[in-house]
């Protein structure tokens, strides 16, 4: 590549000039190439070491004049052809030129600018493909493909120096980090270490400091343990692994392989040592923790975030923090964790307006809403670009339509109307739900009852009146009045200041008439909700009448969904409740329908409409839950692995205990997959739900310490698993609630319940309080640092259950023993996955379903075959290689989609293995018909390509006919050796004869008896005087015309041997 001109202090220092001319000179780099001795070994331990070869190609062009002993770098190449290329360059286009000049000043000033120039028209050229990579980092990509054998296709992402501990020897070379590989590389004094580790094999990655390893980062894979240390930033190197292992697991669990974000905004100023790939990573990274943190849809992109401070009007403070701006929301979050969370939707902004600046609030910024709340934010650094950003935002932002403009049925495009409710008296009002969709009656089949705007909770239960449910009203009112207080000070809405006194209301209990609303605004459901006007009626009119095995499933669940609640007695509670899981069976097929989901639907259509329920089950299933309601629950699993990791560091002596009854596996799945409403009273589990929603798994986790922790000397004297989860059960069955106004709903687990002693209860509200005072230290960095260390450990679980599910289904005879199809397995899964990272548009990556059964999931095509036959089959045989393989792979192919499953791979290979010869030329000959043979070959497969005489020298054949075949039994120990072959061949001249390709010193034998009648069934017996070899090629010619014949051999057997 051509380089801006640098000056060269010392030209020939390290470097080998091959050619020169009076005004360039190419070199080669020390130790490159063959040859150097111990100066080229030296340098080749030094570029290693110090990166040199990452700045400096092994090749360089240097422009030098006749009296200066100034050199000039021009270019640079990685190879000899690169660098000739400039080179030849150069002397066909400058040396007439140059030689013209009398100064050599004005040589130097044209060549330079002449490179210039060059570089400029190779940078225009390259602008529309968005080549953003630095040179010495395309240097270090350069380097790396060469090194490893990667292909085009395979992107860098970053490389560090570090030390590689093989045993307790350090090795310091270069850490090559790609989208899909570890790679390490180390060249010291002549020992090289190269090592390429694939992603999707690691099991285990961590950071630790041992005293063995200094701080280092450990990578495990199924049959080795990696420790690399000395990082330069190990933070940073860690971060970046992390999120490397993660895109492989998540292409192993739903083949989503990494996609390059191709709206990613340019840099003001390019990175020296940052690739585009790397800029990319980082922004996911930022993306999905500004996601989560304020709980926003998935496509929501952070455009940027800058300190600054908040007023308060509630407590009359700036409060210090960041202000994030994305495309649809202005977010805050303060530095203390707790002080004080915003989401400012700009769907709601009115005004965005410079204050006046003052000593005190110096760069204010003022933001107000249609509900007539302002925001005051100052401290902000370049105030000006962030109105603008805004601004630009803003205008980008849909007019928000009123429910008035398009009708009733539609009115969930507004947000709630309680924000411009600021009393007490009028907020004490419930909020006014959107109108559901499905209150048309046309939209559905009039079978099915539409169920009303409200939750089935409030279409069932008696109205009473707080003041004749005593205490437990007064109680309820009491929180709704705390509630309503709480909205007219932090504001009601998604704009409302969410504060550590919004989380004691929410431990405290949500009232019922105000659960619905404030799951929709904590989970973010509601964003999703307002922005999606009539998705959800469209969904329920698409998926009428159709039918999968996600609804077969659903309408077998239907009626064991909290059958004990009157709201689902009735087919109002049922037919709703099948609508909303259809409708998401058919938003995201990926999921479908999982069982559990139709228990956490149920309860969330208690308390919101249809389309409520559906747009918080979407909230639950793709961002707080993630990866929990697929076919193999690994979001739940991953869960419950963090579980025990907790209960090992909290409770170590239970934990102990625990693994040993085998009880924890058994228990915690159903608790997150329900959130505990599957094993608790319906009316203390959802008081759970209600912090769920607003502090997220951290409190699943907490209350299930809280129950351990609670009956730990009861555990501890159990003798096996039953006992145990009977504890456990009976426990959670007393579980209650004395505040709850809604009339006690009889809990199916309670038959657990016995024995002599009658069972202490439990309020909830306790059982959280305790929760929250003994594991409340968890952090959502470290839950979420933890799920990255389980989900390598679970997907790779499933990976080794999927590969002894598919090694089981393969048949007995199939000749393999089981460590032989294992091994057989990673090979063709490695093959189908570098279809997905090379394969652009092939059609293995295109056709993978992860909701096929495991047999049926990694499949590959005709080219992946080719390259597995030619590398693992004993037919491979060089220019025959390729037809044979075609030919196979269509054999194999029995359902014609041009994709073969791991079944069908290894029955192809146990035929060239493990059959016995006649198997083995049965299969041959099948792959000389149709469909193995294809009409383009039919006539080809009839010609030799050389003709042969019968006084032909004793070299091997080039003939390479589609009738040959192999002789692949071992040979006997003697001298002479027949072999007894019927043929349909049409010749029955004694002079015919065959013709072996391979076989050193022994290249043709006569037939010593020949059938009676052509085009019939001719018996051949030839003699040859030396044994043949394995592996040897026999060809059948006719040689009074001098071409192959065109029959085919239907045995070839041994016949005897002789001395």
């Amino acid at each position: 590549m051509w380089l801006g001109p640098e000056e060269v202090l010392v030209a020939n220092a390290l470097w080998v000039t091959e050619r020169a001319n009076p005004f360039f000179v190419l070199q080669r780099r020390r130790g490159h190439g063959k040859g150097g001795g111990l100066t080229g070994l030296l340098v080749g331990t030094l570029d290693v070491v110090l990166d040199s070869s990452a700045r400096v190609a092994p090749y360089r062009i240097l422009h030098q004049t006749q009296d200066s002993q100034v050199y000039w770098i021009v270019a640079c190449g990685s190879s000899r052809k690169e660098i000739t290329k400039h080179w030849e360059w150069l002397e066909n286009n400058l040396l007439q030129t140059l030689s013209i000049f009398d100064n050599e000043e004005d040589i130097t000033t044209f060549v330079k600018g002449k490179i210039h120039g060059i570089i400029a028209e190779e940078n225009k050229n390259l602008q529309p493909q968005g080549d953003e990579d630095p040179g010495k980092f395309k240097e270090a990509e350069l380097k790396m493909r060469k090194q490893f054998g990667m292909p085009e296709g395979e992107k860098l992402v970053n490389y560090y120096s570090c030390n590689f501990w093989k045993g307790r020897v350090p090795r310091q070379g270069w850490l090559y980090l790609t989208v899909n590989h570890l790679c390490f590389y180390s060249f010291l004094l002549g020992k090289e270490v190269s090592l390429v580790v694939q992603w999707v094999d690691v099991t285990r990655l961590e950071k630790n400091a041992t005293l063995l390893f200094p701080e280092s980062i450990r990578v495990d894979t199924r049959d080795q343990e990696l420790f690399f240390s000395m990082f330069l930033n190990i933070g940073e190197t860690f971060k970046l692994m992390e999120q490397l292992a993660n895109l492989a697991m998540r292409q192993l669990l739903d083949s989503e392989g990494f996609l390059e974000d191709k709206a990613l905004p340019r840099p003001i100023r390019p990175h020296k040592n940052i690739s585009a790939l790397k800029r990319d990573l980082d922004a996911r990274a930022k993306n999905e923790c500004y996601r989560a943190t304020f709980r926003l849809p998935k496509d929501e992109r952070l455009d940027g975030h800058t300190g600054c401070t908040l007023w308060t009007p509630f407590n009359k403070l700036h409060i210090p923090g960041q202000m994030f701006i994305s495309n649809n929301y202005i977010c805050f979050a303060s530095k203390e964790e707790d002080a004080c969370r915003l989401i400012i939707p700009l769907r709601e902004v009115t005004i965005v307006e410079k204050a006046d600046s003052s000593s005190v609030l110096p760069s204010p910024l003022s933001i107000s809403t249609k509900s007539k709340m302002t925001f005051l934010f100052a401290n902000l650094k370049d105030r000006d670009f962030l109105v603008q950003r805004i601004s630009d935002f803003l205008q980008k932002t849909p007019s928000k339509q009123t429910g008035s403009s398009i009708g009733g049925t539609k009115a969930s495009v507004s947000d709630p109307a309680p924000e411009s409710l600021p009393t007490p008296q009028e907020a004490s009002e419930p909020p006014a739900s959107p109108s559901s969709p499905l209150s048309s009656p046309p939209s559905f089949s009039t079978q099915e009852i539409p169920t009303t705007s409200q939750g089935l909770l409030k279409v069932f239960q008696k109205n009473s009146p707080m003041e004749d449910l005593g205490a437990k009203g007064a109680k309820e009112k009491m929180k709704e009045e705390s509630w309503n207080i709480h909205f007219f000070e932090y504001g009601r809405g998604m704009c409302m200041y969410r504060t550590a006194k919004t989380r004691e209301l929410v431990l405290k209990g949500i009232p019922e008439s105000l659960r619905g609303e404030l799951w929709l605004l904590f989970s973010g459901a509601w964003n999703e909700m307002v922005t999606h006007p009539g998705y959800y009626a469209e969904l329920v009119e698409k998926s009428l009448g159709k039918y999968s095995l996600a609804t077969e499933e659903i309408e077998r669940d239907l009626h064991r969904s909290m059958p004990e609640h009157p709201a689902f007695q009735n087919e109002l509670g049922i037919a709703a409740l099948r609508r909303v899981l259809t409708a998401y069976a058919f938003r995201n097929p990926t999921i479908g329908y999982c069982q559990a989901m139709n228990i956490v639907t149920s309860v969330l259509l208690l308390y919101g409409s249809e389309e409520e329920a559906f747009w918080l089950l979407v909230a639950l299933c793709e961002r707080m839950l993630p990866d929990y309601y697929n076919t193999r629950v690994v979001g739940a699993l991953v869960d419950q692995g963090i579980f025990e990791e907790l209960t090992r560091d909290v409770l170590p002596r239970l934990s102990e205990k625990m693994q040993e009854l085998g009880v924890i596996s058994s228990i915690s799945l159903s608790w997150f997959l329900t959130l505990f409403l599957s094993v608790m009273p319906f009316e203390s589990a959802v008081v759970i739900v209600d912090c769920f929603f607003y502090e997220g798994i951290k409190v699943i986790l907490q209350v299930a310490l809280a129950v351990l922790d609670a009956n730990v000397e009861q555990l501890l004297d159990c003798n096996d698993e039953g006992e145990a989860m009977t504890v456990l059960g009976r426990y959670l069955d007393n579980v209650v609630n004395k505040q709850s106004i809604s009339p006690p709903i009889p809990h199916l687990h309670a038959l657990l319940t016995s024995g002599d002693d009658p069972p202490v209860e439990v309020d909830i509200f306790d059982l959280l309080r305790v929760s929250y005072e003994k594991f409340s230290n968890l952090r959502a960095d470290d839950i979420e640092q933890m799920r990255f260390k389980q989900r390598l450990k679970v997907i790779q679980s499933l990976e080794d259950t999927a590969k002894r599910s598919v090694v089981r289904a393969i048949p007995g005879d199939i000749g393999f023993s089981i460590e032989e199809l294992e091994d057989l397995y990673m090979v063709f899964k490695a093959k189908h996955l570098a279809s997905q990272y090379w394969g652009g548009n092939r059609s293995a990556a295109v056709h993978r379903d992860p909701s096929l059964p495991y047999l049926e999931q990694y499949r590959i095509d005709a080219s992946q075959f080719r390259e597995l036959f030619a590398s693992l089959t004993p037919w491979a045989c060089g220019s025959h290689t390729p037809v044979l393989a075609g030919r196979m792979f269509r054999l194999l192919d029995q359902n014609k989609d041009s994709l073969i499953n791991f079944k069908e791979f290894v029955t192809g290979m146990s035929g060239m293995y493990h059959g016995d010869l006649t198997e083995k030329l049965k299969a041959l000959y099948k792959l000389h018909l149709p469909p193995a043979l294809i009409p383009e070959e039919a006539e080809s497969a009839l010609e030799a390509a050389h003709y042969f005489t019968e006084d032909s020298s004793s070299e091997a054949s080039p003939l390479a006919s589609d009738l040959d075949l192999f002789l692949p039994w071992e040979a006997q120990e003697d001298n002479h050796m027949a072999v007894h072959i019927i043929c349909n061949c049409s010749s029955r001249r004694s002079d015919a004869f065959f013709w072996l390709h391979g076989h050193p010193g022994m290249h043709k034998a006569y037939i010593c008896t020949t059938g009676k009648h052509p085009y019939q069934e001719n018996n051949f017996f030839l003699m040859f005087k030396k044994k043949i070899q394995p592996g040897v090629v026999v060809h059948a010619f006719n040689p009074s015309t001098r071409e192959a014949e065109a029959g085919g051999f239907l045995s070839l057997r041994p016949a005897w041997s002789t001395e």
